[in-house]
């Protein structure tokens, strides 16, 4: 079995671009996927534990993603992918999942953004500016390159700052800090969540525009606007049909219903959209399939042995 490392895997400079097209592809080709519901454990409010197995035919593989929050922890979120072989069962690798988790959600976030936005779409308001933030954006400037963006970012513990050095190179990007969620959010054509814990709704009903498209990537903060939206759109129908407000939804579909041309996304410029992306783990494992493939060919990864049985055993 092979073990494949978080530098390793950025070694191999994948592009923002590729990232959107493999997700792309898999949101296309959900429904031929094996994609059981991901199990969530709750030890306490701030503390989860996902685990998210399913198994891709087209391309012979399967997995099993783990994710974790511990908030004590630097950082506070973790996750490993276990890759299979799914035509022989045999596991080919254990690799570390973060730069998969963080650039496979910015990509999905991204893909929401192209479906779901307002064409003409330019004001963005972000909170919650780590790494799946940044990612987010990478895929948006790769995606609009001539497309002049204006990002306001939530000020926090001056992650803004650090946010505008890493983007600094894009200068069709235009960025402004703000102090509190109503200037965020009123004026914005998209709201990106990143946030990893939102204990209330950030902003009251009347402060959203018409038009708005929200992507909360961590699902937190926006629970009023599950009752007044015109649309909701989800990776998976079993990541929101336990939401409190599910049954009251205007109206609901998947991602790759829309893409596919099974139901209607944005029919226009008023509509306001919510796009719950939770995380489905034919995404990350795709990207791992990628990976192990490109580790493969260049012969950079690990190989050991797990001394398994290779006979029928007795205790």
């Amino acid at each position: 079995m092979n073990i494949i490392t978080f530098n390793q895997i950025k070694a191999l400079g994948i592009s923002p671009s590729e990232c959107y097209s493999m997700v792309e592809n898999m949101i296309a080709i959900k429904s031929e996927a094996i994609l059981p519901a991901k199990i969530h454990m709750a030890p306490s409010e701030d503390v989860f534990c996902n685990v998210m197995p399913c198994i891709i035919p087209s391309i012979s593989m399967g997995g099993i993603k783990t994710v974790t929050r511990y908030p004590a922890r630097i950082p506070s979120l973790d996750s490993q992918i276990l890759l299979f072989d799914s035509t022989t069962g045999d596991i080919v690798c254990l690799m570390d999942g973060n730069w998969i988790t963080a650039m496979r959600t910015g990509a999905v976030a991204a893909h929401s953004i192209a479906t779901l936005a307002k064409k003409d779409f330019k004001t963005i308001g972000m909170l919650g500016l780590g790494n799946t933030a940044r990612a987010t954006l990478l895929v948006l400037a790769e995606k609009y390159p001539d497309r002049e963006l204006t990002v306001k970012l939530l000020k926090y513990k001056s992650q803004e700052d650090l946010f505008l050095e890493r983007f600094s190179k894009h200068n069709n990007i235009n960025f402004c800090k703000v102090n509190d969620n109503v200037t965020l959010v009123k004026g914005s054509d998209v709201i990106i969540s990143c946030a990893t814990y939102l204990k209330d709704d950030i902003c009251q009903d009347d402060v959203y525009d018409e038009g708005v498209l929200i992507v909360p990537v961590h699902t937190r903060g926006f629970m009023n606007c599950d009752l007044f939206f015109d649309k909701v759109f989800a990776d998976d129908r079993s990541h929101v049909c336990g939401f409190k407000f599910f049954e009251r939804y205007k109206y609901f579909a998947e991602m790759t219903d829309v893409v596919n041309g099974f139901a209607e996304g944005r029919s226009n410029d008023k509509e306001r959209i919510l796009a719950y992306n939770i995380g489905i783990a034919i995404h990350d494992i795709y990207f791992a399939a990628k990976v192990y493939k490109m580790v493969s060919d260049r012969r950079m990864a690990q190989d050991i042995d797990m001394n398994a049985p290779t006979e029928k055993f007795w205790l």
